[in-house]
């Protein structure tokens, strides 16, 4: 008798399958979503949710960072790990899609890379990509490569973190400004790091992250190992 192989969770049919743009209607607003993800929660998908609806994209697209430029001095869950959890999070939601492009690149990752990699998906001048992220993150645009590059290729949506003022962008340079979007969510004070050290600490993550994820956490034992 023939062993049962192992298959891996049949993710493909919620990546992000490329469309031709019609003529006339105009451009597509697809929202890329990237992060460490180590653990993705609440705080992420309350982000993705509500730039789906205000901005009135059409889907959000996950990218789980691979060998990312920025955090090459922290510790990292392996990839297929926070791949996984990501995964999970998203699962019920239609009009979020996950994507391996960071994951399977042997380059280190840089988000200016990954857009103009998945400019090719699309038809030319058929796509608006809206870029994701923190406005912390969004402080420090001017240190990643090719900031203004980023800017040509689509929308920066800087999304309001707790503690940060948004008129603290007014002190970007006017290349990053014009491809600012400031979007205003519920201020959810939750980080990866502070779930991370909740885990090591024994306490609660209930409500922090679902609790697919916040499973896959305990069953995988992450977090524990190295103090951290």
């Amino acid at each position: 008798m023939k062993k049962a192989s192992k298959q891996r969770p049949k993710e493909e049919s919620r990546q992000y399958m490329p469309m031709q743009s019609s003529e006339g209607l105009g451009k597509r607003k697809i929202g890329i979503m990237g992060g460490t993800f180590d653990p993705v929660h609440y705080g992420h998908l309350v982000a993705a949710e509500e730039a789906y609806f205000s901005l009135g994209l059409s889907e959000v697209i996950f990218v789980p960072t691979g060998d990312s430029f920025h955090k090459e001095d922290l510790p990292v869950s392996q990839v297929e790990h926070r791949y996984n959890m990501t995964m999970l999070a998203t699962l019920d939601n239609p009009h979020f899609r996950l994507s391996r492009i960071e994951i399977d690149r042997k380059a280190p990752s840089h988000t200016v890379d990954t857009l103009r990699e998945m400019r090719h998906w699309f038809s030319p001048n058929g796509v608006c990509f809206h870029f994701i992220t923190g406005l912390d993150a969004v402080l420090n645009i001017a240190s990643w490569k090719e900031p203004e590059a980023i800017a040509d290729l689509g929308k920066i949506v800087a999304v309001s973190r707790p503690g940060y003022n948004p008129q603290i962008l007014d002190h970007l340079p006017d290349e990053i400004k014009q491809s600012l979007i400031p979007l205003e969510i519920p201020l959810l004070a939750i980080s990866s790091t502070a779930i991370r050290n909740r885990v090591r600490e024994g306490k609660s993550i209930r409500y922090l992250v679902p609790w697919p994820v916040e499973h896959y956490i305990y069953k995988s034992n992450l977090y524990y190992r190295n103090g951290w």
